[in-house]
């Protein structure tokens, strides 16, 4: 009679998904992840070295050629060591900036630019030239104050920008408002030496917490390589006073 009843009424029991084996690491997985790991490790250092060994091999072919024969390092030391023209290069650069902060310095200097002023098609390259020279190695305190978030290309849309400074004169006084207006740099990505010169009003900016330095990894990375968050400072503990 019992087997009846539950034949008629079986308990029916939950469907119950398997549990799919563990998979086992074979030796062969292991040497990958062995591999890739040290891979990381070499590639950034190995690229390092190689490039600053091909820089180097680079000055030393291009100014080694220009001193005459018998002045040539090699027949003094023996051997072709590698390096010897940067470090002449780097003397003679010194050597040019002392004399040019001099009197007879800035006088050969002008002298010289007055000579390439009246040569049209060299006046033109020998001015952009200087004014590259100019921005790229200046020794000013000229730099992106903070790193922004602003609303590019269209609302909705946000990109990383920098603070350059503020909109002065004719600019400043064309834009409607009178809201402070500041010009940003948006770089573009990989390549942040290139972007667009914005002009826009300081309450439309999203002012972040990382330093310029982050926020330009991050444009180069393209958006792979994140700040560390900085972790709050802690104040000192307090030692127990001891009881009178």
């Amino acid at each position: 009679m019992d087997q009846a009843l539950r034949d008629l009424h079986p308990m029916t029991k939950p469907d119950l998904d398997p549990i799919p084996p563990l998979r086992r690491r074979t030796a062969f997985g292991g040497l990958r992840a062995s591999f890739l790991t040290g891979l990381v490790v070499i590639a950034p250092i190995g690229l390092t070295i190689w490039l600053i060994w091909a820089v180097i091999g680079w000055i030393d072919g291009f100014v080694l050629p220009l001193i005459p024969d018998r002045f040539q390092p090699e027949h003094y030391i023996g051997i072709n060591l590698r390096g010897i023209g940067v470090v002449i290069f780097l003397v003679f650069t010194v050597l040019v900036g002392w004399a040019a902060k001099g009197y007879i310095g800035r006088s050969l200097l002008r002298f010289g630019e007055s000579l390439v002023d009246r040569m049209p098609v060299i006046r033109s390259v020998y001015n952009g030239l200087k004014q590259i020279a100019e921005t790229v190695f200046a020794q000013s305190d000229t730099s992106f104050d903070k790193a922004v978030l602003v609303e590019y290309p269209r609302k909705g849309l946000w990109a990383i920008a920098f603070v350059a400074t503020d909109a002065r004169g004719e600019i400043a006084a064309s834009m409607p408002g009178d809201e402070q207006k500041v010009s940003v740099f948006l770089p573009t990505t990989p390549n942040p030496t290139s972007g667009f010169l914005l002009f826009v009003n300081r309450s439309d900016l999203r002012e972040l917490t990382m330093s310029v330095e982050d926020a330009a990894k991050l444009v180069i990375s393209a958006g792979l390589v994140y700040p560390q968050p900085k972790e709050p400072a802690r104040a000192p503990a307090r030692r127990p006073q001891a009881a009178e």
